[in-house]
């Protein structure tokens, strides 16, 4: 076998296409599988591959009033796409179930035992460490983030217990987590966290297509033209204790003050996810809080109107204070101050909604007896989400929740709270209700869903007509938390990373960004070149060392045959013999 450089050139060549074509094709392939994902496939309901070295995880903590609960998500690589966000899921166990863990109750019960603090959240973070695989613990940030329950504690009861978990949790575990990781948010924190989750799980941060609806927003940058993107969507969030709005306002129309104005984007420098929304949180304006002002002032209102009559309404069971937001017949007292007072539920919607609406303390057209300002909304190019107590009081009974009408809800509302009350636990007997109602429901659903209705029309001044309000508590079969937006927001600048590899390729020629698509496939070419290197430099050392054994025997036939012309006479004894 004979050797030549035209050889060794067209079997290197050979070799190197082949290696160019697996590449391309697995280029091709990775990118259309993103493809497919960005285009809107369903996400897979499979456990998560924790076996897959590529995933990153995050943990984050919801700390509330009543209880505690920790979440645990991943994402795969970011493709390098400045415009994209992480591609954040909620991770799924072997159950296919999503890693979910909870508590109670609250962890601002420890506010006399705050070094119990770390202790108490021990369970979940243990949780969360059996799912998180353990070479990835180091790295798996861990964010521990406090609400309404912690917000009400004193500033040095919520520093003492935040102490604790950032001196004992990294004690015992390797999570990624500071100082900065656990924190009491505010109200607003938690309406927008809750703004970029729903808008993230349907979609709203992608790029525009052109049947969707879009906004002209401005950013507010020098020199920037409006930009023109898919529409977002608003969210009301009613809990027991705190009413939360947000929603975005696309022009400069709202002051700066009252605006929480945000990048999502990994790049300062790029202004296609910068988002202006207006964020507003109301303490005692959840159904529950509301319920027990309203009580306050019954109670408060009998007992001032009852020293000068001698009826003493309310102060007895013969003599009951007629309610107009209980259901007909029903009996409920309520306990203040040594005091109490006797109710029968007289079931008047129109009364009732009359009784609320002093709550909403409006002033001057707005929410709040301060004053609070609201950014106009565009009803006629908006869409809001309506959570919790919104879909707790549009299902769990009148099972409306969806597609909200108003005249449809006023209509089945009226018509519960005429409802005589035995004839109601009656159907609550024979589940004609939704799983999750229960007696207490049942008890101020007449009340809730007035103030609900108060809330949405004369607070937030909705029309009547409005039919773009959809009460939901699963998207895409999905609960969407507060959580889902946090772990968004506080990891928006890990893509610069891949950024920053992609300007690295981009800066060698453009042959060598199609075949260095990895580090490994650079290593393992490297590896062939070197022992291609080794093989042609081995071949020339035997061309040269043949080359050099035939001028040797070439030579020494000379010599012989000089040796012979110079003494012919020492041949002939041999020729003798």
């Amino acid at each position: 076998f004979h050797f030549y450089p035209s050889n060794f050139m067209s079997l290197f060549l050979m070799f190197l296409s082949i290696f160019l074509q697996y590449l391309l094709k697995a280029k091709y392939v990775s990118n259309h599988s993103e493809v497919l994902w960005c285009c809107g496939d369903v996400p897979s309901m499979e456990a998560t591959d924790v076996l897959n070295p590529a995933l990153n995880y995050g943990i984050v903590v919801d700390c509330g009033s009543s209880g505690s609960r920790v979440f645990v998500y991943y994402w795969p690589p970011h493709n390098g796409n400045p415009h994209t966000l992480l591609d954040v899921r909620q991770m799924r166990g072997h159950d296919r179930m999503p890693v979910v863990k909870k508590i109670k109750p609250g962890i601002s019960t420890l506010a006399n035992t705050p070094t119990q603090a770390s202790d108490y959240l021990h369970p979940l973070l243990s949780f969360a460490a059996a799912h998180v695989p353990k070479t990835k613990h180091k790295e798996t940030p861990l964010y521990i983030l406090c609400t309404a329950g912690m917000r009400l504690l004193p500033e040095s009861q919520q520093a003492d217990i935040l102490e604790d978990l950032v001196t004992d949790v990294p004690l015992e575990f390797d999570f990624l987590f500071s100082r900065s990781h656990a924190e009491v948010i505010s109200g607003k924190q938690e309406g927008v966290y809750a703004w970029i989750g729903i808008n993230f799980v349907l979609g709203r941060f992608e790029h525009a297509d052109d049947e969707d609806a879009t906004v002209e927003v401005t950013t507010g940058s020098q020199n920037q033209q409006p930009i023109s993107r898919r529409r977002t969507v608003g969210i009301m969030d009613m809990g027991g204790a705190s009413l939360q709005i947000a929603y975005e306002v696309p022009s400069e129309e709202a002051s700066k003050s009252v605006l929480a104005e945000f990048n999502l984007g990994c790049d300062v420098e790029h202004t296609q996810h910068v988002y202006r929304v207006y964020v507003t949180t109301f303490l005692g304006f959840g159904g529950n809080m509301a319920r027990q002002r309203y009580e306050d002032r019954l109670v408060n209102d009998t007992l001032a109107k009852n020293r000068f009559l001698t009826t003493q309404t309310g102060l007895s069971e013969d003599k009951p204070y007629l309610d107009p937001c209980l259901p007909v017949s029903l009996s409920e007292t309520v306990f203040r101050d040594n005091h109490t007072l006797y109710l029968r539920g007289q079931g008047d919607w129109p009364q009732c909604q009359e009784a609320v609406r002093p709550f909403l303390g409006l002033h001057n057209g707005t929410m709040s007896p301060g004053g609070v300002y609201q950014a106009p909304i565009n009803f006629s190019n908006s869409e809001f989400y309506g959570f919790s107590e919104f879909f707790y009081c549009t299902e769990d009974v009148l099972r409306l929740g969806g597609q909200y009408d108003s005249q449809k809800y006023s209509r089945a509302a009226m018509d519960y709270c005429a409802t005589k009350w035995p004839i109601l636990k009656q159907r609550l007997d024979n589940k004609l209700f939704s799983q999750q109602a229960d007696i207490s429901r049942l008890k101020y659903q007449c009340f809730k869903s007035a103030w609900m209705y108060e809330v949405l029309h004369s607070g937030f001044r909705f029309p009547t007509e409005y039919l773009s309000l959809k009460t939901a508590q699963l998207v895409y079969d999905k609960e969407v938390q507060w959580t889902l937006g946090a772990i968004l927001f506080k990891t928006r600048f890990l893509p610069l990373r891949d950024l920053q590899q992609e300007t690295l390729r981009q800066s060698h020629p453009s042959w060598l960004r199609s075949s260095f698509v990895y580090n490994h496939h650079l290593f393992s070419l490297c590896i062939l070149v070197v022992v291609l290197a080794i093989l042609l430099y081995i071949l020339r050392l035997r061309r040269i060392h043949q080359r050099e054994q035939r001028q040797a025997e070439a030579l020494n036939l000379l010599w012989a045959e000089e040796d012979s012309l110079m003494s012919p006479e020492i041949k002939l004894p041999l020729y003798i013999l």
